[in-house]
């Protein structure tokens, strides 16, 4: 069984749209990097950017994580440690 998930996507019904309330905004962002780590999706997309725009994906995100993630947290809940 996989060790992640993405259910989110598949049950959301919700608005998908940016700037009406945080709530909304929450779940759109949710949306969106669900849909963003698509498999197929992710294949077609990630060859197409370039050196910089792959390196600003991966410097965005680990300072999120970075910022808002304990150690363990990033341990547990991202790379899945046991």
């Amino acid at each position: 069984m996989s060790s992640h998930t993405h259910n989110f996507i598949e049950t959301y019904t919700g608005l998908v749209g940016f700037g009406f309330d945080r709530e909304t905004d929450e779940n759109t962002v949710r949306y969106y990097l669900q849909k963003f780590s698509d498999d197929k999706f992710s294949e077609q997309l990630i060859e197409r950017l370039s050196d910089e725009e792959l390196s600003e994906i991966f410097l965005m995100i680990t300072r999120i994580m970075r910022n808002h993630l304990s150690e363990p947290e990033y341990h547990s809940l991202f790379l899945k440690d046991n």
